[in-house]
């Protein structure tokens, strides 16, 4: 009787090695991690970081299936990408640099699945790699060069809204001048929280509930003038409310007030999903 062939099982690789070399690099980039979650906790504009390794890991585990069928393959570039992110650190650090010894972590993670795991997991990995970018606040110099320019756009557009509504103002740059009061539309105001935020959620949107590539572009191109808009109509109310009572412009009602317009931001957004997809029906029927 010819004995049965057996087929060898496959290397005891698992993907717990990943796990394990994922907890070692956080325990190596700890300094990195605790400044991040101090900034998360601190920062306003950074107050979606807390849901950015969440939002991955949930992802990360709905794969988990799909994952396993991949087989892992070595790769060597991967190691380079590894020292490479390691050595980043280090000039980070010595340099005071936060952002380079930051997104080191990120580098670092990629390297590390590329070398365990080979190309095709990369591949597979590479947008949830991607999304851990929302995690590290903007270098300094990127985040002056958006922060005025988004704040002008805010008072001219909340200038010319208030204009339409019969309300007299007068715009010196980020100043509008109203009857009641002056309004500043300083740093914190300039939007860029919520062009962040909303960036952040039209990825992970697109991902969990949208198959058709164009129509993920385009929910996410679709984020900045929908951020945009809303915060100038969220200056723009501000304005009215300062009208009706100065004391409005300010504290509980103006926080509330940013909450209310991010949510008719996002809400604005869905819709947009739900034209897209009627668009891409119409478009299939006629073809």
């Amino acid at each position: 009787m010819t004995p049965a062939l057996r087929v060898p099982a496959k290397a005891p690789f698992a993907y717990a090695n990943l796990v394990f070399f994922g907890l070692l690099i956080l325990l190596c980039y700890a300094p990195a991690v605790t400044s991040l979650a101090s900034d998360w906790r601190n920062d306003p504009n950074m107050g979606h970081g807390f849901f950015v390794p969440a939002v991955v890991g949930y992802m990360l585990w709905q794969e988990k299936d799909e994952l396993k069928k991949i087989q892992p393959r070595t790769s060597w570039w991967g190691l380079l990408v590894v020292l490479l992110g390691a050595a980043q650190s280090i000039v980070g650090t010595l340099g005071v640099e936060l952002f380079l010894s930051r997104s080191a972590l990120i580098v670092t993670l990629t390297g590390a699945v590329w070398f365990l795991g080979g190309t095709a997991l990369l591949k597979r990995l590479a947008f949830p790699l991607f999304l851990l970018c929302f995690m590290v606040p903007l270098p300094t110099l990127v985040y002056n060069s958006l922060t005025f320019p988004l704040q002008m756009l805010a008072s001219r557009l909340a200038g010319e809204a208030l204009m339409i509504l019969g309300i007299p103002v007068l715009r010196e740059g980020s100043v509008l001048k109203l009857p009641n009061m002056d309004l500043n539309v300083v740093e914190a105001c300039s939007g860029i929280r919520s062009l962040l935020s909303l960036t952040f959620l039209s990825l992970v949107y697109g991902y969990f509930f949208e198959k058709k590539t164009w129509i993920r572009w385009a929910l996410f191109i679709a984020t900045v003038p929908i951020a945009i808009l809303a915060n100038g109509g969220r200056v723009a109310t501000t304005g009215i409310l300062s009208q009706i009572n100065p004391e409005w412009a300010e504290g509980f009602f103006h926080e509330s007030t940013g909450f209310v317009i991010f949510m008719l931001a996002l809400g604005f957004l869905l819709l947009l999903h739900r034209g897209l997809r009627w668009v891409n029906l119409l478009v299939k029927e006629r073809t």
